[in-house]
């Protein structure tokens, strides 16, 4: 536990120059040199995040090792500084896990060389002093601002990304940043064809695809034009075949202990009404087959 804790507080103190920090599963990666890599992010998951674990590796597409699973991954921002990278130009990601069983790996990169320095602090002496009485004063027209060596560039403001709702019928699936959701759609239209429709301007609903049941009848069991039910064994004289007739709500219609014909025709009006009929057929005192069929209604 205190490991773990001297290492957040690290990334607290070399994250003080630094931009800010990334939102998951993006994350801020800075080389601070002296074997120091300061890995960094803002949880955007919330508390439905399960695992996060930092992977290192010297190939950005294999040999990946895990280096660090945090104890709690749902802090808001976070971090960890690797201190044992064999160099600095390793290949970095992190593998998050959600309580849905769903997981990510973010993509793979390097750090950037920090290159901001603090300013070194003069302490002032008796000589020091002499030094600057005896300087010329500035001019009281210039100001630190128009001095090129303390000015510093202002940094533009960020805009926070607008994140879009997905929703299943009244269920909040999660979210997704605005620029990631044309890739989202493509996803959702050519592998699983479900389809996505914004409800309101920031939450989309999925819509599940449900393909049309494919009805395929049965070699030996099936409805001929005129209706009748067909009963196709070639081997029945050689073997002993039993068929059971059900209704839709699996009571029985109709019981033939032993077919003992090679075709056997059963008129339509052994059913009674027209409808699906379930049946199972057994051979030899095993199930052989238990399918459907249809009786048409035109008696």
């Amino acid at each position: 536990m205190f490991r773990q804790t001297g290492l957040l507080l690290l990334v607290v103190l070399f994250g003080v120059a630094a931009s800010a920090q990334d939102t998951l599963p993006k994350f801020t990666l800075v080389n601070k040199g002296n074997n120091r890599v300061v890995v960094s992010w803002t949880n955007k998951y919330g508390t439905t995040i399960r695992q996060l674990t930092v992977q290192r590796s010297a190939d950005s597409i294999k040999n990946f090792t895990s280096i660090l699973t945090l104890p709690d991954p749902t802090v808001p921002q976070n971090g960890y500084v690797d201190t044992k990278a064999p160099n600095g130009h390793m290949f970095y990601r992190l593998y998050i896990l959600l309580d849905s069983g769903k997981y990510v790996f973010s993509k793979p990169r390097r750090p950037f060389q920090d290159t901001i320095k603090l300013k070194p602090v003069v302490k002032e002496t008796p000589a020091v002093n002499q030094r600057l009485q005896e300087e010329p004063k500035p001019d009281n027209k210039k100001t630190v601002a128009d001095d090129p060596i303390v000015k510093e560039p202002v940094k533009p403001k960020e805009v926070p990304e607008r994140m879009i709702y997905i929703k299943k019928r009244d269920t909040l699936l999660g979210q997704i940043g605005e620029r990631s959701i044309r890739r989202f759609k493509d996803s959702i239209a050519t592998k699983t064809k479900d389809t996505l429709s914004f409800n309101t301007a920031d939450t989309i609903v999925i819509k599940n695809f449900i393909p049309k049941e494919v009805y395929k009848p049965s070699r030996f069991v099936f409805t001929e034009k005129d209706g009748n039910v067909k009963i196709a064994l070639p081997d029945a004289g050689s073997k002993k075949y039993t068929i059971k007739f059900f209704d839709e709500y699996n009571a029985p219609v109709l019981e033939i202990k032993q077919v003992k014909d090679s075709v056997l025709i059963l008129d339509k009006a052994n059913f009674m009404h027209a409808g699906w009929f379930k049946f199972e057929l057994m051979e030899d005192g095993v199930l052989k087959e238990k399918h459907r069929l249809f009786i048409p209604k035109d008696f």
